[in-house]
């Protein structure tokens, strides 16, 4: 498998896909930055050490990437107004993770920020709903670039060390991804229970 990967993804440009992807699934949840960034870091764990990708750089430009895209969405949203407000009153979803996350971070308790990073469309909920809930950036944005981070070292760790311990095969891949998956569906179990049963808000 990597044999193909890698001569597709062994240029720079790699950098710039999974940038864009991961800036921009933060607005649409079905981009699969995750599974490019997986993927990207397996085909580096069957490079050399001078290869494209590296996987510093993976990390950094995934890890970079969320935080502006977060940054992106709580600034749209500061400025959408009564429009967007509407919107967010009329999704009971949007509505509780607002009242959620605004509890968190006035507790100082942002760690539902990095548990969103990891669920379904958690991110694009928390992002908006900071901004149009007029959250201070002070207070949220230091929590996405904690889950930023986080994010980017974890699924660029289940690709790189995936393809060491499985093989850069199909196989290898499809464990990593379905690993990142069931991150997925554990962090959105924990946001959706009860406030006080998940110790974040």
């Amino acid at each position: 498998m990597l044999e193909h990967v890698g001569s597709l993804f062994g240029s720079p440009w790699i950098y710039a896909v999974v940038t864009l992807s991961v800036l921009l699934d933060v607005f649409l949840p079905v981009l699969p930055s995750g599974v490019l960034v997986i993927t990207a870091a397996t085909a580096a764990a069957a490079g050399s050490a001078a290869d494209v990708p590296d996987i510093v750089v993976l990390t950094l430009c995934a890890a970079t990437a969320s935080v502006l895209g977060d940054l992106a969405a709580y600034r749209l949203a500061w400025r959408g107004g009564d429009r967007l407000d509407r919107a967010i009153s009329r999704s009971r979803r949007l509505s509780t993770a607002q009242e959620r996350l605004g509890t968190a971070l006035a507790r100082g308790g942002g760690a539902l920020v990095v548990l969103a990073r990891f669920a379904p469309a958690g991110r694009s909920v928390v992002s908006l709903g900071a901004g149009a809930a007029h959250h201070r950036a002070r207070d949220f944005l230091p929590w996405s670039a904690l889950a930023g981070l986080t994010w980017a070292v974890y699924s660029v760790a289940l690709g790189y060390f995936g393809a060491h311990w499985l093989g850069a095969s199909w196989l290898g891949t499809a464990v990593s991804v379905a690993a990142l998956f069931g991150a997925g569906a554990g962090a959105a179990y924990l946001m959706r229970r009860e406030p006080g049963a998940s110790g974040v808000s």
